[in-house]
């Protein structure tokens, strides 16, 4: 019974930290978006691109060292192009998301991006937990 409750009060720390994780990494993806779209002026899909780049080198280490708790040097390189793959894919979703939010369903670039980083975070989560950042089971 006790190990049970310590489960599920580690699982919903994970949880925690992964959506404090996204929170930092949103904060940066909206920062550089707004900086570059409003301020630049850069085209906001572009914008779009130069904000994933930004928050990518935050999230990727938040994620695997704090969220995660995965120390382990011997995998770095295959997460990180794990992580890199499911980013990409994510990137190529939130750009056609974009488009289509703000071109045809009218709705503020800020908005329309707040909205499609909620739904990508959810899937990412399952995605990172289960499959990348997953802990290695001990040999014998």
């Amino acid at each position: 019974m006790r190990e049970t409750i310590i489960h599920h009060v580690k699982k919903h720390q994970q949880i925690g930290r992964f959506f404090i994780t996204g929170g930092i990494a949103f904060v940066v993806n909206i920062s550089v978006l707004y900086w570059a779209t409003s301020i630049l002026h850069v085209y906001y899909l572009a914008s779009t691109v130069i904000a994933f780049v930004a928050s990518f080198s935050v999230s990727f280490c938040m994620q695997k060292f704090w969220t995660f708790r995965d120390h382990a040097p011997d995998q770095w390189h295959i997460q990180f192009y794990r992580y890199l793959t499911l980013q990409l894919i994510n990137l190529g979703l939130n750009a056609c998301l974009m488009y289509v939010f703000v071109e045809y369903v009218h709705l503020w670039y800020l908005l329309a991006q707040t909205f499609i980083l909620l739904g990508l975070a959810v899937i990412s989560f399952l995605v990172n937990r289960n499959y990348i950042f997953k802990p290695q089971s001990v040999l014998p």
